[in-house]
């Protein structure tokens, strides 16, 4: 019996992705994706569109977003699972979430600028999808278009982390609103890709033992924000906390992701997938 093929982790341009949500169904199907979540930073809006569309196109689908939130004075993005899109708290409490990133964005652009790098606000703005949504990847495609870098990748590495000329810290919500709008909402949540997070080992744990005793089920296990070698490492952290794995691309633009739908292997034997019990 084939594998079924999941990705629970995936972006269109209602955040930071480049296609629209029915768009990026069409180009996850064709690489073979039986089950499929748009997960949009701190934003639904795009969850009908990508319903039709993945019924349209003979996938399941599945209701998800990504929160941002600060915890250790770090930026870490929790995913959403099977939530209910229209649940009143939730919408609220992403609205909050987003507000404020418009006035990072011309912060941002006033530092690229002091540094040479003029109409940074103007040119991420024709990425930017949905206005309320501006982040540092629409300033990573401005700078790959005038040449600065060859890749967002680049880009992030050069001007937009921490220490780097064009980074601009914000406080997102915390991880108990988050853990707490997901599970109001009737989902499940994720921390999404922990092996980005640059947590020493005992942060990390701490980070895990909050999450769990805050209602948090899952971490994801193979993603395309994770190294091949990182895999095992995290299915064996996933057991040991007692966690469910998931698995996505993190697809933000055809491309430009480590890893494509089609590539993205399965999760490893010995864990328990997120969706063991949804079908």
């Amino acid at each position: 019996m084939p594998v079924m093929k999941v990705d629970l982790h995936c972006h269109s341009n209602v955040s930071d992705g480049v296609l629209a949500p029915a768009a990026v169904a069409e180009t996850a199907r064709k690489a073979g994706v039986d089950v499929w979540a748009l997960t949009d930073h701190d934003e639904v809006s795009g969850i009908p569109a990508a319903r039709a569309a993945a019924a349209a196109h003979g996938m399941r689908f599945v209701t998800g977003v990504e929160i941002s939130i600060t915890w250790a004075n770090e930026t870490v993005h929790i995913v959403g699972l099977q939530i209910d899109e229209k649940n009143q708290a939730l919408v609220d409490g992403l609205a909050c979430t987003r507000s404020g990133r418009d006035n990072r964005g011309r912060e941002i652009a006033k530092q690229l600028e002091l540094i040479g790098i003029e109409g940074a606000y103007e040119g991420a703005l024709k990425y930017v999808g949905n206005p309320d949504l501006m982040s540092r990847t629409h300033f990573a495609r401005y700078l790959v278009e005038i040449g600065a870098c060859a890749n967002t990748g680049e880009v992030f590495k050069k001007y937009l982390s921490e220490g780097k000329p064009g980074y601009v810290p914000h406080c997102w919500a915390s991880l108990k609103q988050s853990v707490d709008w997901i599970r109001g909402a009737g989902g499940i949540a994720v921390i999404a890709h922990p092996g980005r997070y640059r947590f020493t080992q005992l942060a990390q744990g701490q980070l895990f033992d909050e999450f769990k005793q805050l209602g948090g089920a899952a971490i994801e296990v193979v993603t395309g924000s994770h190294t091949p070698d990182q895999y095992p490492e995290y299915a064996q952290l996933a057991n040991y906390y007692g966690f469910l794995a998931s698995r996505g691309t993190d697809f933000h633009a055809p491309g430009e992701s480590r890893v494509d739908f089609a590539a993205l292997p399965p999760l490893p034997a010995n864990v328990t997938p997120v969706w063991h019990d949804w079908f």
